[in-house]
């Protein structure tokens, strides 16, 4: 019979090796504010060096086997790319995961993309959006993944009824092209870009937009993406509770959309996360995707990238730690302090010599950031892309 030590471990190490987190190829290349863009030397320059540097944090970890993929900055002659990418899918040993279009960057979305007052232009972004659920079907990814940043700035700008059946009405033919495996994640954003209203401002919008575009379609959560003091965990919980919830774009945030690392600001709002998403059926997590979607513009991309899959797989451990039957009778019976300090015992139990024991019998590093300083290989791509960061950084000034 095993001891509660034992016990302990083996429900870590069991939800250690379900969990999966996506890499973003975004999250290797530089990027900015819309003050400026600082250039480091070892980024990524092209989708190549963007699945070497997924390879190298999967390898590290043994968590990433996937790389999310941006239409326009990954493939940006469309579905012709898609030979380029299986090759680098079987030279990298990473799969791509889902798609991404890009439906902010063109000029031509000044007003808009799908909910544009141009029908026109509305045609465009679903011209886009059927390019990249074609994309999806070749590669064998199941989730095309939106967000989509039309609103407006100023009160009587734009006709907020309109746009919401010009949403719908993309949406839907979006749904109506997805094939068997196929799915689309509807993600959502309160402000930014737009400041006055934004199309899809909350997980009730869309919700419902999923609703009215089909069965495939379910709710992408950003855990940036919510006013301040949101409980998001509570939003996550109705999600499962509907069968709607589709996945999670990860990182951290002080005052609004930071981007910032996962867990370096509130890690025991992650715990609770994961701790609703443990509370569900081990068919309902299977269909919950986690991906990472983080800007590091200061911290180096490969190590930021692995010090975040490290921090997610250990709030995960730890939210496996959770006596749940027990909690369960303490919620019952209305023991208050009891069950807070049920739920709080696991968050602050050291769960590293676990992970590390896992890692170990699993041919990982114990340390995956002292094992990519010892490889010499940030050092490597430094000394490989430094000239064309230089001359990217010229072109910046």
């Amino acid at each position: 019979m095993l001891n509660n030590v034992e016990r302990a471990s083996e429900r870590v190490w069991t939800a250690l090796d379900e969990f999966k987190i996506e890499l973003p190829s975004w999250g290797f290349s530089n990027t900015g504010t819309r003050f400026g863009k600082f250039v480091q030397a070892a980024a990524a320059t092209t989708v190549e060096e963007k699945f070497s540097d997924a390879a190298q944090v999967h390898a590290l970890t043994g968590a990433s086997p996937t790389v999310a993929l941006h239409v326009l900055w990954d493939l940006p002659c469309g579905a012709s790319d898609v030979p380029t990418i299986q090759a680098l899918e079987k030279r990298y040993s990473v799969k791509a995961g889902s798609i991404n279009p890009n439906l902010f960057q063109d000029q031509q979305y000044k007003y808009g993309s799908v909910a544009n007052p141009s029908a026109e232009i509305r045609q465009r972004a679903l011209a886009h959006l059927l390019d990249s659920v074609a994309i999806g079907q070749a590669l064998g990814s199941r989730d095309l993944s939106l967000w989509i940043a039309d609103g407006s700035n100023y009160p009587g700008t734009q006709s907020i009824r309109n746009r919401i059946g010009w949403m719908e009405e993309v949406l839907g033919k979006t749904h109506a092209a997805l094939c068997d495996g196929q799915r689309m994640l509807i993600e959502y954003k309160p402000f930014e870009p737009c400041f006055y209203h934004t199309d899809i401002a909350d997980w009730g919008m869309a919700l419902e937009f999923a609703r009215r575009a089909g069965p495939k379609a379910k709710v992408l959560v950003d855990t940036g993406h919510h006013y301040q003091g949101t409980n998001i965990e509570q939003i996550v919980a109705w999600l499962l509770h509907l069968g709607a919830l589709g996945g999670f774009h990860f990182n951290d945030r002080k005052y609004a959309d930071d981007d910032l690392t996962l867990g370096s600001i509130d890690p025991y709002q992650v715990f609770r996360i994961f701790h609703e998403i443990l509370n569900a059926s081990p068919e309902e997590r299977t269909n919950i995707a986690f991906m990472i979607d983080q800007s590091h513009n200061l911290k180096g991309k490969v190590e930021a990238m692995i010090q975040t899959v490290v921090t997610a797989q250990e709030l995960y451990a730890k939210a496996a730690l959770v006596d749940r039957e027990r909690l369960a009778l303490l919620q019952q019976g209305c023991m208050l302090v009891e069950a807070e300090e049920c739920l709080r015992s696991a968050f602050w139990q050291d769960v590293r010599p676990i992970v590390h024991n896992w890692r170990q019998a699993r041919g990982l590093p114990v340390d995956p950031l002292k094992a990519l300083a010892e490889s010499g290989y940030v050092e490597k791509i430094t000394k490989e892309r430094s000239g064309r960061n230089s001359a990217a950084a010229s072109s910046y000034a």
